[in-house]
């Protein structure tokens, strides 16, 4: 039978067959589209390297979304573990007043109130000093793990956890605080995480004492982790001893000290330790672990009654850090029935770490001593023993477990000697199979810094801030002190090696017990004075004294410009007021400047200058010196002075070998007096350059510089040019940063605002009856991006302005309070 069909049938089978293609196109399509979005969702969720899971994060019920809610400053909340009620009230800034009825309850609510706003940071950190950021990040960050690993980081927390362990006090009150954070951590929902949780895919985990141990590490890191034994070795290598000694001197010529020149050191019996009869050992490694940023500082000063324009001591602290977001600080009023503090706390640790109670006030600055040895150790065949005395003594070995985020864990064995942790060996940074540098560190020697701020803390005078500064021991700082009965005073404080003269200096041969660090300074003959006739006291972490000192310290980097500023200013005239010291906290005088720059401009042959090199030297002859915002010549002078200081020390480009140059203060003397000294001249030039020479060269280069710059980004100004930031402690988070912060200041300046550090925490006190203070610091109180509070001192800080710290005499709201919260025991 022949197939026949009528048009219409031909057209409806046409439609029935386009309309099964149509529905096999769009299963394909649907199937695809399903398939799509299982994998789209998949990849949304799951983190890719470094990519964070996007759905996760931008999930408008449990993502970024709920990260936009200021915290709250009222209600009522259950702890577990609390003995009695805790009030706490919130003034404008978002500072927390807390009114406990015992210690315990204290520190749990501190606990507790810290990690509501600041969580991420304060275990970020924790998870950066123990070398667990892999766990994180991933394989990107392995190398920094196994760098904290070998420098001894974990092993130094633990020595601190068993020095605060032994103290029933210390160790109830560190649990207290962590309780305290677990009981935050215990009510947290995913939605509830801080926002950084939920950008790199992690939960936070338990905190534990040892977290609080190794967050004091972190610091002691930041403050008393850098040296130069390594680059020293490899300079004397290559320059000799006269030619070291020329760049590297003890003391500089002109010394302006801690403790005054004119102090009586009688009345210390114990002398130095003798030389011993040992060489340094003249070898190095090429490539040394990163180190803290060696411009990190502080300054602190006091003025005496007497030298007050009110009759009352006058206190004032600025420490120099990092310009984090979230700040390194979190600042809180402390109260209990026994006492009343107020200041700065630190995430993660007890107590207030600079400030005042009722009766006392302190501060601290870094005091850059140096506390880190290098020995060269000889292993035997199989790297179980090691030569000492003649001998051959055990290695012990402590197997890193590195988790990688992905990835299998990385498994590193780092051997310890009596000295420290074999930091460079045959796995790491070095390729000698039988011999490795130990590290000795006064950061691994147990210390309770937990009870001095503790007993800090409740101190009523002089007696008991000296007491309390016993137990510190690193990292060494420089602590001021003023009281309500009218006494100043400033201890520098740790606990130092009794050393012989030059030993520190350069890498020692391990095996020789004589290089050994025989004893430590009796912390009674630490340095430190007590109403100076001079009326005040003040540090910049210059030089803690001169020659006259009983006990060996050369110069390890000692700031030697804010310092003499500070000086100045305090001899300057008979009294000074609170205005007096915002003014000096705000002083952007660059003494550096002033001291070469019109030398270098007398010098200058300007007959030759193009029209560019015209304009930037009129600009630099007009400048004032002061490194005010809106100035052109702080951005001329920084310009100028990078390209010669590069141009003085190229005999330092050295490939494959650790150097450091030598300090800014002797690079300028040199200029100034060994002119025509071989270190001018260029080693790749065939004339024979001085330093009137480099100052020409330098210039014209600077100016070339300034120029391609400003081409780039605009105006010299130095505002612009410096270009201050608060960056999160994510730097790869602009979003969560402030950039292009107006403010002057710099390096070496009492103003020390550089790029991405500087004042983190400005404080001034009054030794009234109570006390008044002033504070502020380049943040907010929230860690929270979403937050109102989260970058809101900025501004003014910028400004030199400062709050109001309003110290509550007893739990009774005022209107400084915008809101109150109770803590209540859990049922």
């Amino acid at each position: 039978m022949s197939l026949h069909l009528e048009p219409y049938q031909i057209a409806y089978k046409f439609l029935i067959f386009k309309f099964s293609i149509l529905l096999f196109m769009n299963a394909i399509k649907l199937i695809a589209s399903f398939l799509l979005m299982l994998s789209v969702g998949y990849g949304l969720n799951v983190k890719f390297g470094s990519v964070p899971p996007i759905g996760k994060f931008l999930n408008p019920y449990t993502g970024i979304w709920q990260n936009e809610t200021d915290e709250t400053t009222t209600g009522t909340l259950s702890i577990p573990n609390l003995k009695d009620k805790v009030t706490v009230h919130y003034d404008a800034q978002l500072i927390p007043h807390v009114f406990a009825q015992n210690e315990n309850d204290l520190y749990r609510a501190q606990g507790y109130l810290t990690a509501k706003h600041r969580l991420w940071q304060m275990e970020f950190q924790t998870f950066a000093a123990s070398g667990r950021l892999s766990e994180i990040i991933g394989e990107a960050a392995l190398n920094y793990d196994r760098q904290e690993r070998r420098r001894g980081m974990v092993y130094g927390a633990e020595q601190t956890l068993k020095k605060m362990s032994e103290d029933p006090t210390t160790l109830a009150q560190v649990q207290a605080y962590a309780d305290g954070v677990n009981s935050y951590i215990a009510h947290l929902k995913p939605e509830d995480y801080p926002v950084e949780y939920k950008l790199l895919d992690y939960q936070p985990e338990a905190w534990t004492p040892k977290k609080t141990a190794l967050l004091l590490m972190y610091m002691t890191k930041m403050l008393a982790g850098g040296d130069n034994d390594m680059e020293n070795t490899n300079a004397l290598r290559l320059f000799g001893k006269a030619r070291f000694d020329l760049l590297f001197p003890d003391f500089y010529n002109y010394t302006e000290p801690i403790i005054p020149k004119d102090h009586d050191w009688s009345f210390i019996n114990v002398l130095q330790t003798p030389h011993p009869n040992t060489e340094p050992v003249l070898e190095a490694v090429a490539e040394t672990i990163t180190k803290p940023d060696p411009n990190y500082g502080s300054n602190n000063w006091a003025v005496s009654k007497e030298k007050s324009a009110t009759g009352h001591a006058i206190l004032a602290n600025d420490p120099h850090l990092g310009l984090n977001l979230p700040n390194i600080w979190f600042v809180m009023q402390l109260s209990t029935p026994n006492h009343n503090v107020f200041g700065a706390t630190l995430p993660g640790a007890l107590g207030i770490i600079s400030g005042f109670n009722e009766h006392i006030s302190w501060g601290e600055t870094n005091a850059t001593r140096d506390v880190i040895d290098w020995y060269k150790i000889e292993f035997n065949t199989n790297r179980t023993h090691y030569k000492y005395n003649k001998e051959w003594k055990p290695l012990k070995k402590r197997v890193e477990h590195i988790k990688i985020r992905g990835q299998e864990a990385y498994r590193d064995t780092v051997l310890y000697t009596h000295h420290g942790p074999v930091v460079y060996d045959k796995n790491f940074k070095s390729d000698n199979n039988l011999s490795g540098y130990a590290m000795q560190w006064t950061g691994f020697i147990p210390g309770n810094g937990q009870k001095t701020f503790t007993e800090m803390n409740k101190a009523k005078n002089y007696d008991d801030y000296k007491k309390a500064l016993k137990h510190w021991v690193a990292p060494a700082q420089n602590f001021v002190f003023a009281s309500t009965e009218g006494d100043i005073a400033l201890w520098v404080q740790g606990q130092f090696p009794n050393k012989w003269e030059g030993q520190g200096k350069f890498v020692m041969d391990g095996s020789q017990p004589e290089n050994d660090w025989q004893s430590f300074i009796p912390q009674k003959f630490n340095a430190h004075v007590k109403n100076p006739k001079r009326g005040f006291v003040s540090s910049a972490n210059q030089t803690p004294v001169d020659e006259a000192y009983p006990f060996y310290v050369f110069n390890d980097g000692y700031e030697t410009y804010r310092n003499r500023v500070i000086n100045n200013y305090f001899n300057s005239k008979a009294q000074f007021s609170v205005d007096d010291f915002k003014d000096l906290q705000n002083n952007n005088y660059n003494l550096k400047a002033s001291e070469l720059m019109p030398y270098m401009l007398s010098l200058m042959d300007t007959t030759r200058f193009n029209s560019d090199e015209k304009e930037i030297y009129q600009l630099a002859k007009h400048w004032d010196y002061n490194n005010a915002m809106d100035e052109f010549g702080p951005s001329i002078w920084k310009a100028w002075w990078d390209v010669l200081y590069d141009m003085v020390w190229d005999e330092f480009e050295v490939e494959n070998m650790a150097l450091t140059t030598p300090f800014t203060y002797q690079t300028i003397a040199l200029l100034k007096n060994n002119g025509d000294d071989d270190f001018m001249d260029l080693i790749n030039t065939p004339e024979k350059e001085t330093a009137k020479d480099l100052f020409r060269l330098s210039f014209s280069e600077a100016v070339k510089n300034l120029n391609t710059w400003k081409t780039k980004h605009g105006s010299l100004k130095w505002v612009n040019y410096k270009g201050t930031f608060a960056g999160h402690l994510l730097q790869a988070l602009p979003a969560f940063s402030r950039f292009n912060i107006p403010i002057g200041g710099g390096k070496n300046i009492v103003n020390a605002t550089a790029e991405n550090w500087g004042p983190s925490w400005r404080m001034i006190v009054e030794m009234t009856s109570p006390p008044t203070a002033l504070g502020i610091y380049p943040g907010g109180q929230s860690g929270n991006p979403g937050s109102q509070f989260y970058d809101n001192f900025i501004d003014k800080w910028a400004a030199g302005d400062y709050y109001q710290l309003h110290f509550l005499p007893n739990d009774t709201a005022t209107k400084a309070i915008i809101g109150t919260q109770t803590l209540t025991p859990l049922k």
